[in-house]
């Protein structure tokens, strides 16, 4: 019977610590996540998306229509003001990118 129960013990031991790198991970990216810089509109990447940080400034550009916005977007990440076009970075909730896609 000692045998069972430690055999038991053992399996969930190594299970638990065969998962804990999971649930490090998980909680370094919540934790990277709340915490993102804001994307210079200087930047390289915003610079090739034509990113700014009032959607107004865009009037402009051939793609711009009025009521597009990064919060109406469906790259945007309301959790942290991210955006999947720009992961290291936040953006402004009523800022524009070239890349604009209603959100569902």
């Amino acid at each position: 019977m000692t045998q069972n129960s430690r055999r038991a013990f053992l399996k969930k031991g190594l299970f638990g610590l065969a998962a804990l790198p999971f649930g490090m991970g998980a909680l370094t990216s919540q934790a990277f996540a709340s915490s993102l810089p804001p994307l210079s509109e200087d930047a390289p990447q915003a610079k090739a998306l034509n990113y700014v940080k009032v959607a107004a400034d865009a009037k402009g550009h051939p793609r711009w229509n009025e009521g597009e916005y990064c919060d109406n977007c469906m790259f945007w990440r309301p959790a942290n003001n991210g955006c999947s076009l720009f992961p290291q970075n936040s953006v402004e909730p009523k800022g524009w990118c070239q890349s604009w896609v209603k959100a569902n």
